[in-house]
């Protein structure tokens, strides 16, 4: 799954720390050295966190004035937990509610002014109608 924000400076430490428990392979980056980001530092050298707990919650806000709430999970691969079970009472999501015309998006499909097509993004892309919320999936349903 990929999804693009821009966001505040500030942030990016916390998103760090998200991504030091999922452990991902770094091969190269050249991001400068910064001690109000100890967690970016630790992400790109490789020490990632292995030791419990195996699961973090962060948020976050967009950079846009409005400041649009994001909610990190994360959950390492050694972990157990099912980390989405116990929010997904918070989520909110219309996705799973009976009587919903889910629908899969066909390709090609634009949104906001750009353009997308299932050649150039294996995301599946389904959205509830009538809703306002998307659900991206990044495996078959």
């Amino acid at each position: 799954l990929f999804i693009c924000l821009t966001i505040k400076e500030s942030e990016i430490d916390a998103i760090a720390m998200a991504l030091r428990i999922a452990t991902p392979l770094i091969y190269h980056n050249d991001i400068p050295d910064d001690p109000a980001r100890p967690n970016l530092k630790k992400l790109v050298n490789g020490e990632s966190r292995l030791t419990p707990p195996l699961t973090v919650t962060r948020q976050i806000s967009t950079a846009n004035a409005a400041g649009l709430k994001v909610t990190i999970y994360s959950k390492g691969e050694k972990s157990k937990y099912e980390i989405y079970r116990r929010f997904e009472q918070q989520l909110k999501s219309d996705c799973r509610i009976l009587n919903r015309n889910i629908k899969l998006v066909t390709s090609p499909i634009t949104i906001g002014g750009h353009a997308s097509s299932l050649e150039s993004d294996v995301s599946q892309w389904l959205i509830s109608d009538p809703g306002n919320k998307f659900c991206a999936v990044d495996k078959p349903y």
